[in-house]
């Protein structure tokens, strides 16, 4: 467990270790996004490649119940707290470090893998102060972990706000419907306008039943991304979303996963592709 005294040693530079490799995952609804997020989050954990911090960004999305945590909060609702009430914090306690203490409460901590939900943003319209805060302290307790997987609304607003140092891998996700590769189209420009630091930006097809049209194939070309992967139609993801179980419940022959696997395989560094503990 992290606690907020390793968070200040962090913030005095005491800990020099290379940032997570992060991945976001964005896209339309509706396109299979959390279910992605979810599944290159299983395959990290159990080829046992490192720690990993899942932050659920989309007020929409159920990462949570993919992931199977209990969620005791939200950034967004913390975030409320803070502008809407100081009298809050105790005497002697800065909004920083009251703040900071509330965050780590909030974190939700499992096997492998912990995940932090943004929620929705319920306060005034004016974050810059709590989004100060809240910068650096993801910053800061992303250095604890090899992997952050941030699954995103469309409309990418953590991201924009700077709630992380950069991103390694953005996956775009879209169906065959040509809406869902219109909307794949503006989040990769929206990313540009942005200016949100990506190394490398990557286009998953999800829910693939048959060979795409050629219409549709050159529709896709068009988008100015790499097409990463295909995910084919998945029946037991269907069944699993029905019975309301985690992703760690999906069968290992799932042919989802198999794709998702060779997928993780072809977006890490070589020096992350092993077991963790055959690294060190």
């Amino acid at each position: 467990m992290i606690n907020i005294n390793d968070l200040t040693d962090l913030q005095k530079g005491q800990d020099r270790r290379k940032d997570a490799f992060t991945i976001a995952v964005a896209g339309k609804g509706g396109t299979g996004k959390t279910t992605l997020a979810g599944l290159i989050i299983r395959v990290l954990v159990e080829r046992e490649l490192g720690s990993v911090l899942a932050v659920d960004a989309d007020p929409n999305a159920n990462l949570n119940e993919l992931l199977g945590f209990e969620v005791q909060g939200t950034i967004g609702q913390l975030e409320a707290e803070v502008l809407e009430d100081d009298g809050e914090i105790p005497p002697g306690m800065t909004k920083k470090r009251w703040m900071e203490y509330n965050l780590q409460q909030i974190l939700a901590e499992g096997k492998g893998k912990d995940l932090l939900v943004m929620g929705r943003g319920e306060g005034p319209s004016c974050y810059c102060a709590v989004n100060n805060i809240l910068r650096e302290y993801m910053v800061n307790l992303s250095k604890n972990y090899d992997f952050v997987v941030m699954d995103n609304e469309a409309g990418m607003e953590h991201l924009s706000r700077r709630t992380t140092s950069g991103v390694d891998a953005l996956m775009v996700t879209s169906t065959e419907n040509p809406v869902a590769i219109k909307s794949a189209q503006r989040i990769n420009e929206l990313v540009k306008d942005l200016g949100i630091q990506v190394e490398k930006s990557y286009l998953v097809l999800n829910d693939i039943s048959k060979e795409l049209p050629e219409r549709t194939d050159k529709e896709i070309d068009k988008l100015g991304l790499e097409r990463l992967a295909e995910i084919p139609r998945d029946e037991s993801i269907l069944e699993l979303c029905r019975e309301g179980e985690p992703i760690d419940q999906l069968n290992p022959e799932s042919p989802s996963l198999k794709v998702v696997g060779r997928l993780v395989e072809e977006i890490l560094p070589d020096s992350m592709k092993t077991p963790k503990a055959d690294r060190l």
